[in-house]
């Protein structure tokens, strides 16, 4: 569990192992918007000067106006895995944590490199008082499971009972904004949630993802990430890009998720779940189909502790759904 974790995105080491070169191979192993949004000219300025206080209040109000945590205001971080690596100094030590799984594994990997007792639980109901700490990823990666807002809240008030967070990843939610906990939060003590700003707009590189939680837990976050955490330019493009009109980038991703399902279908792939951004599939000939996608310079994602399982990322446009068809029709079947 302390191993470093493979994550989907390693194109330079699948191009050192396959061959080609990294610009040629098709990337599907992430969950990210494949066409990132256009970006609005950066004031010479911001790239200067330290992000200044006024970079920082535009972008967590936008955030607060965009994922509608009014009056909370989310705090920016640099990425959501930078608080993830925080979250173990909450709790005192002794205390268990619950992780809903299997999910996003830098989150046992954390608590237990901190020294925590992890339990993999599998239902919300197998997390207890004795749990001062629960993670649920709503929806879920990689299985795309999805917990309503009136579960996640009851869970939250049995948790506060005796003094546990619940921590609400919804890094997966921008297209599903009903199942957010985030327009109940500030009634909520206990719950801090994660939010990923270069999943849904495309620019993962940018890394940026907001916190929210009630004022003193942001506070320590803020603290313990120290000065000038975020970039400007991140900063800045999160002011400008969350008080935009979303509805294109929904439909856009819905166009491509429509698509990627049509060519899996094709291939006679049986659809496990998956999220707006991705596709889980279920094949025992999941490995032989992940290595010879390889050979054909497409890259997907496959999981150690679920070896009949590949990930399917969004593909950019018609001619890459065409490419991935016919490296799947090739496939000794």
């Amino acid at each position: 569990m302390n191993a470093p974790i493979v994550h989907g995105g390693g194109i330079t080491a699948a191009a050192a192992a396959f061959g080609g070169r990294v610009e040629d191979w098709l990337d599907l192993s992430t969950g990210i918007n494949p066409n990132p949004v256009p970006l609005p000219e950066i004031p010479a300025a911001v790239w200067h000067r330290l992000p200044d206080r006024h970079l920082v209040e535009t972008a967590r109000y936008a955030a607060r106006d965009h994922y509608c945590s009014a009056p909370i205001l989310p705090l920016p971080v640099p990425g959501t895995q930078s608080v993830i690596q925080l979250l173990p100094r909450l709790l005192q030590p002794g205390k268990r944590v619950a992780i809903l799984s299997p999910t996003y594994g830098e989150y046992a990997r954390a608590f237990s490199l901190a020294g925590f007792v992890v339990d993999a639980v599998s239902d919300i109901d197998d997390i207890s008082a004795e749990h001062g700490l629960a993670v649920v990823v709503n929806p879920n990666n990689p299985d795309g499971r999805v917990y309503n807002p009136d579960r996640l809240e009851a869970l939250h008030e049995r948790l506060k009972e005796s003094g546990s967070f619940l921590v609400v990843d919804e890094a997966f939610g921008d297209t599903s904004p009903e199942t957010s906990l985030v327009p109940r939060a500030a009634g909520l003590s206990n719950l801090i949630i994660f939010r990923s700003f270069g999943k849904f707009f495309g620019l993962a590189g940018l890394r940026l993802g907001f916190a929210i939680a009630r004022s003193d837990i942001l506070a320590r976050f803020d603290d313990w990430l120290g000065p000038w955490a975020v970039s400007g330019p991140a900063l800045f493009l999160a002011g400008s890009l969350l008080i935009t009109d979303i509805s294109g980038i929904v439909s856009s991703i819905a166009e491509r998720q429509a698509a990627l399902h049509a060519v899996l279908a094709g291939a006679g792939l049986d659809i496990a779940g998956g999220t707006a951004l991705f596709t889980l599939v279920a094949d025992a000939r999941a490995g032989d189909i992940y290595t010879d996608l390889c050979r054909h310079h497409i890259l997907v994602r496959r999981f150690d502790y679920a070896p009949d399982w590949l990930r399917f990322g969004l593909a950019p446009g018609a001619a890459d759904d065409a490419r991935l068809a016919a490296a799947l029709r090739s496939f000794d079947r």
